[in-house]
């Protein structure tokens, strides 16, 4: 990632290239909402399949599910959402406008490089009037008419609510899920007995959830639609110390996001959640954060202990026993959960960011673009380029060999640097040259992406080179 990266940088190529696009756009579009395209929906199901491989099927004490979006209203009273899930609200009382006052804070502290929060800060837990104290000392104006002249922010619930029913004015209230963290935990008894796992055990989700930000931003980091990729690691508090526990999840996270994501080791650290910040039932939770060109913001949690809150929540409310019954001790208890959850939008544009580089070619004025994603995750792995019309019959049919086994581009319009350009820009490490040398001797030109150095590899051994370079 080069120092010049900005926001407007990576929307423009992601909407050049296809990987993001403005939803809705022939219609003038939609606020803040967002269509991945043919690039960008492959990314993140790369994404996906590789924390998928990671955190499931690469372990042994990890079970999947695939939970609804709609689900009973009574599981959102058990979690405590319907009451206490909000955002505190403040509104412009010159310009009516209305914003998040956590969000205007965090804004001024980072815009002011400054440590001071209000009193009682924690972040939208914070007492109103503590907040609206802190806007109107620090003169914190509005982003659209500049005044400084706001109501006393007031909570506002997030969740989606819809009707369930064919008619209208009839049927009962549900929500659209605000989290896939509860359609784990109504699913315990499910899969703990399907699938006759012993403590520790995890289980895993993707999926998608929706809440109703007032102030959704920054292109794809905070939306209101989302996709969340979510664990709840059940253990026994008195044969799992929970601090060690939390450890190793961070371990793995960093891990993960470093490693097999690519993500720049440099922008990522970890943060403890302040005593006042928690949520009520969570005794520790450390987030990972990525040094955003926005500034520094949560990537993912790398690990928040919920205790055994949740389950003895719908154990309450649904009148069914939620306890492990410990084959080995005749024990029965009800489990404690580490949760490790991450955002596939936010990772996203991470990796997008971690991955864009400009590079400065000997002999050529423009600098080149050139997104250094790791081979698992390209959403190109392997691009087709025949020198010449009368190439192309052979050319396609190599491509046609080929895309049985790579995610593979055939690309046969404008000259071949333009063509390498085009794909350094969609970050795809390998392109195959077939010229005309390649008819007499059954060989391809390979350029790797980054070093853009080539070499020329028999058709037949193809194969065998390219999975020795990517996987």
């Amino acid at each position: 990632m080069t120092e010049q990266v900005s926001m407007e940088k990576i929307i423009a190529l992601c909407k050049r290239r296809g990987f993001v696009f403005p939803g809705s756009e022939i219609y003038g579009g939609l606020a803040n909402s967002w269509d991945y395209g043919p690039l960008g929906s492959q990314l993140a199901k790369n994404l996906k399949d590789l924390w998928w491989k990671t955190f499931v099927e690469g372990r042994l004490d990890m079970v999947g599910i695939d939970s609804a979006v709609l689900m009973n209203p009574t599981v959102w009273e058990a979690s405590g959402h319907v009451a206490g899930f909000s955002d505190p609200l403040m509104d412009c009382k010159k310009c009516k406008s209305r914003e998040r006052a956590d969000k205007l804070v965090e804004k001024w502290v980072h815009e002011n490089s400054s440590e001071e929060r209000p009193k009682n800060w924690a972040g939208e837990k914070t007492p109103p009037k503590d907040l609206l104290t802190f806007i109107t000392e620090k003169k914190i104006i509005c982003p659209i008419c500049e005044a400084c002249d706001w109501t006393e922010p007031k909570a506002f619930n997030l969740m989606f609510k819809t009707r369930q029913g064919v008619l209208e004015d009839s049927g009962k209230d549900i929500y659209l899920r605000p989290e896939t963290a509860q359609g784990i935990f109504v699913n315990f008894k499910n899969a703990l007995e399907t699938s006759r796992k012993k403590l520790p055990f995890g289980i895993g989700q993707i999926g998608k959830a929706f809440r109703n930000e007032i102030t959704p931003g920054n292109f794809i980091f905070r939306t209101r639609e989302f996709e969340q990729m979510e664990i709840e690691y059940f253990f026994d508090p008195e044969q799992t110390e929970w601090k060690s526990l939390l450890e190793k999840w961070k371990a793995d996270g960093m891990d993960f996001m470093a490693n097999k994501l690519g993500i720049s080791q440099d922008h990522l650290r970890f943060r403890d959640h302040d005593p006042d910040e928690l949520s009520h039932y969570s005794k520790g939770t450390t987030d990972i954060e990525f040094n955003f060109p926005f500034g520094w913001a949560e990537l993912a949690a790398a690990g928040a202990y919920r205790t055994d809150f949740d389950l003895k929540q719908h154990e309450k409310f649904s009148g069914q026993k939620l306890t492990y019954l410990d084959p080995y001790t005749n024990k029965v208890f009800t489990p404690h959960v580490m949760e490790p959850s991450y955002g596939v939008g936010r990772l996203t544009l991470a990796i997008l960011i971690s991955a864009y580089h400009e590079e400065k070619i000997e002999g050529e004025e423009e600098s080149r673009v050139v997104m250094k994603f790791k081979p698992q995750l390209a959403p190109v792995t392997v691009a087709v380029l025949p020198l010449g019309n009368k190439l192309n019959e052979a050319a396609h049919q190599l491509a046609t060999d080929l895309i049985k086994d790579f995610r593979l581009d055939y690309d046969t319009s404008g000259s071949i640097g333009k063509r390498y350009r085009r794909q350094d820009e969609i970050g795809t490490p390998f392109c195959i040259t077939y010229d005309f040398e390649s008819l007499e001797d059954q060989s391809v030109t390979v350029r790797h992406r980054d070093t853009m150095e080539q070499e020329r590899v028999k058709i037949s051994d193809l194969k065998e080179y390219l999975n020795s370079k990517l996987f």
